[in-house]
């Protein structure tokens, strides 16, 4: 198993353990795999092929806000209150991913601390990513001036 991601990020012993809530999943191109303010109680790793990350712009199509690859987290809503997707997502591409419950995962984390504070950590990150990603995009696609990026 390639340890890109979020599983390089995980130590050793946490991850197998991580590892072991999880299922394969599989999603053809241009499949739905949550909608924008649904329900939000798991989450992927990709393995192979491309998810679109999108946001809903009221009077105009979603705007894809990020391009997911190997070994990307795709979801971390189920982290936060109130478990609703900020996002929607669709398979870009034939996807082949891990798919993990958001309670079996939570509840490990009660119990194993160093894979609690790994993933809370990564996501962290992510959030912050995508934060910056979907501004970009966003400011790209509807501001006057571009991503209004200082130069």
């Amino acid at each position: 198993m390639k340890r890109v991601g979020l599983l390089a990020a995980i130590p050793e012993g946490s991850r197998e353990r991580l590892m072991e809530l999880g299922r394969e999943v599989s999603f053809p191109v241009g499949v739905r795999i949550f909608e924008e303010g649904s329900r939000a109680d798991r989450f992927w790793l990709i393995r192979t092929g491309t998810v679109n990350l999108d946001v809903h712009v009221p009077g105009r199509r979603a705007a894809v806000v990020e391009t997911l690859g190997e070994g990307r987290l795709l979801g971390w809503s189920w982290l936060c209150p109130p478990h609703q997707w900020h996002l929607g997502a669709e398979a870009a591409s034939p996807v082949r991913a891990w798919e993990f419950g958001a309670a079996e995962v939570l509840a490990l984390c009660d119990r194993d601390h160093e894979l609690d504070h790994a993933l809370l950590t990564y996501v962290v990150e992510v959030i912050g990513r995508r934060l910056r990603a979907a501004r970009t995009r966003l400011l790209d696609l509807y501001g006057p001036y571009g991503s209004g990026s200082d130069q």
